[in-house]
């Protein structure tokens, strides 16, 4: 299942991975500053796991925001870690801030 887990390093390739994806996408945008390191790491293990839950319907992209700034800026995103979840190319659920498992898997249901 890690192959449902995108790493785009450009807005091109973020906006290809929302084109070819039949189901909603999960887009978790981390930091690569101290503070955000350790929680983002955290929530990568989490968003892995739900991906593995969900199998083809879902898939997830993890958002460098150094890395990846274009898709950071169209979304307006300014902390990490931040979940949007976005199907046929609309944001339909916004949450900042680190969840628990059960959290994140209450974010998503209602869309997959």
């Amino acid at each position: 299942m890690a192959s449902r887990i995108h790493q785009p390093m450009e807005g091109a390739e973020f906006d290809f991975i929302l084109a070819k994806s039949a189901g909603p996408v999960l887009a978790f945008f981390c930091g690569t500053w101290p503070k955000a390191v350790e929680v983002c790491r955290q929530m990568d293990g989490l968003v892995r796991e739900l991906v593995e839950e969900y199998g083809d319907r879902l898939t997830a992209v993890k958002v460098d925001m150094t890395r990846c700034p274009e898709p950071t800026r169209r979304f307006d995103v300014t902390s990490a870690p931040t979940f949007l979840l976005i199907e046929q190319k609309e944001v339909v659920a916004v949450w900042q801030g680190p969840l628990a498992l059960e959290g994140l898997r209450e974010f998503v249901a209602p869309h997959v």
